[in-house]
């Protein structure tokens, strides 16, 4: 990559994501960020240079700068995603970690948090905006929609289809065959044997839906 990265967030994945960028000797720029109490500080010598939406630093994307959105929530991070769409003409780019493996048919899209050890298996889909924490297994023929965060070390077996914005805890088995609705939330040590409904929350071995 010839471009440096303007990393929007500076909180939660932010500090890793600097690390997979600095995995792939890919310069970070520095971080735009709305808490104005960091603004000024550093991280490992990266500066926060200023908020997310600072017209000096965004016009700079597109043009001299990439950009990754580097927020947990996955409502913010699609506002976010969408300023740099409609302002910028640009899509946030893959953050991912050397050490991930990624099937060289699997199919990817932007703006993906990759950390190390995540595996992507063969013929896998991936959206884009997702978030896969340290060593997640996303098996072969998964599909996982746009703005999906799944934790650390959890297993999506083969022919799970997460959608949108679904979130996956730390710790999670999914068996086989299994779809987990739009907005739906997976706790954390899960094991989910059955279909979990749109905005539905589960819980337990075996999962059990909590209202």
């Amino acid at each position: 990559m010839d471009k440096p990265v303007i990393i929007l967030g500076a909180k939660g994945i932010a500090h890793p994501a600097l690390e997979i960028f600095n995995s792939n000797q890919v310069i970070v720029y520095g971080f735009l960020e709305d808490d104005a109490s960091l603004h000024g500080s550093e991280i490992n010598n990266i500066p926060i240079l200023g908020a997310t939406e600072d017209e000096g630093f965004l016009k700079l994307i597109g043009k001299k700068t990439e950009a990754f959105v580097a927020v947990d929530d996955s409502k913010h991070r699609k506002f976010l995603v969408e300023l740099l769409q409609e302002t910028r003409k640009m899509q946030p780019i893959n953050a991912i970690h050397e050490r991930a493996y990624i099937s060289t048919d699997a199919e990817l899209g932007h703006g993906n948090f990759i950390n190390a050890q995540v595996t992507v298996g063969a013929g896998a889909k991936v959206g884009s905006h997702c978030i896969f924490h340290t060593g997640a297994i996303i098996d072969h023929k998964v599909i996982v929609e746009d703005y999906v965060q799944v934790g650390a070390g959890s297993i999506l077996n083969s022919d799970v289809v997460v959608e949108e914005g679904a979130f996956i805890g730390s710790g999670v088995t999914i068996v086989s065959g299994v779809r987990i609705g739009k907005g739906a939330r997976v706790g954390a040590g899960s094991v989910v044997i059955s279909s979990v409904g749109k905005n539905e929350t589960v819980f337990g071995n075996p999962a059990g839906k909590i209202k």
